[in-house]
């Protein structure tokens, strides 16, 4: 029984994936603070030019 309890890598898989997850979320936060300021200006006029003020 004991065997079995360390050879189980069911857990791994989990940690695996969390680690994918976290280094894509790391990305897009960097992503987001190197390009705010210019997402912010795009979806502005992108905005302004929908309701024809701009």
């Amino acid at each position: 029984m004991l065997r079995d309890w360390l050879r189980n890598e069911s857990g791994a898989t989990a940690i695996e994936y969390s680690l994918i997850a976290a280094a894509i979320s790391l990305a897009i936060a960097g992503f987001i603070f190197a390009f705010g300021e210019e997402l912010y200006a795009f979806f502005d006029s992108l905005t302004g030019s929908l309701d024809g003020s701009a």
